[in-house]
């Protein structure tokens, strides 16, 4: 193997593995803290020591941290991020057509309107987590 096929080999596998430690090790750091927790809430327990209140609440909230947030406030944060990657894509399509109608004006109107295309995807999952929003904020309990 020469040192370019080697190279074109490493570079995919070095970026697959940084991506997977960046969703794995914040994962695994949550999971040792709360089993950490869990330790020293059962020493205290085998010692008669009082647990604190705090400490137990913090055990039964939700671990991604959304448990605290209304369901309606979550909607609307989720339509917002969603339109907002919508918006980017959208934009990112415009820029593509923009730099590739120098080139050709076909592979410009075909890359651009498919990547703003792809922006309809989460624009309208996003469209749909305001409606969401929006019914949830305006009904009232009977």
């Amino acid at each position: 193997m020469h040192g370019d096929e080697i190279a074109s080999a490493i570079v995919p596998l070095i970026f697959f593995v940084f991506l997977g430690a960046v969703i794995l090790v914040p994962t695994y750091l949550k999971s040792r803290d709360k089993q950490r927790m869990y330790e020293t809430l059962r020493v205290a327990y085998e010692k008669g020591q009082p647990v604190p209140p705090e400490m137990i609440a913090a055990l039964q909230s939700n671990a991604s941290g959304l448990g605290m947030i209304p369901t309606a406030e979550r909607d609307l944060r989720r339509a917002l991020i969603l339109i907002a990657v919508a918006l980017g894509l959208c934009g990112l399509g415009y820029g593509l057509w923009y730099g590739l109608m120098s080139v050709s004006d076909t592979a410009a109107y075909i890359t651009g309107g498919c990547v703003a295309g792809a922006g309809a995807i989460p624009g309208l999952i996003g469209a749909a987590y305001l409606i969401l929003w929006f019914t949830k904020r305006t009904a009232r309990p009977a």
